[in-house]
């Protein structure tokens, strides 16, 4: 079962700044680097399980930074897209692994395997000079 989440605007706040690297005039101007921050505690869509787990994989802030495009409202999108995928990821609830045998033929072929190994290395011997 997958179900949604969704996290209103107003629980993200954003910072910006002037992004780093080559860019001439516009890059050194603007400040076109977005910065996403989730604050885990005060958020009151997601419930205590949902938090507690969030801070114990990712932290009590989570944070996403963008300076890939020229425009602040691209890079704000891309900030909030990569919010929500480390979110979704310490969110996401990965299942137990439950104990299994291996099957009767999968034994079976796992010796026949051995045998003709060892055949193969018995003929790779010198014969034996009595």
């Amino acid at each position: 079962m997958q179900s949604r989440l969704a996290i209103p605007v107003e629980e993200i706040g954003f910072r910006y700044s002037r992004s780093s690297g080559p860019g001439g005039q516009h890059a050194q101007k603007t400040e076109t680097r977005v910065e996403a921050l989730f604050d885990v505690d005060a958020s009151e869509t997601l419930s205590e399980a949902q938090k507690t787990r969030l801070r114990r994989r990712v932290g009590p802030v989570v944070r996403a930074v963008a300076q890939d495009e020229r425009s602040r409202t691209r890079n704000r999108e891309l900030a909030l897209d990569r919010l929500a995928a480390a979110i979704r990821a310490g969110l996401r609830v990965e299942r137990k692994r439950r104990a299994t045998k291996p099957t009767a033929a999968a034994r079976h072929r796992r010796l026949e395997e051995k045998k003709r190994r060892g055949t193969t290395k018995r003929l790779r011997q010198a014969p034996d000079d009595d």
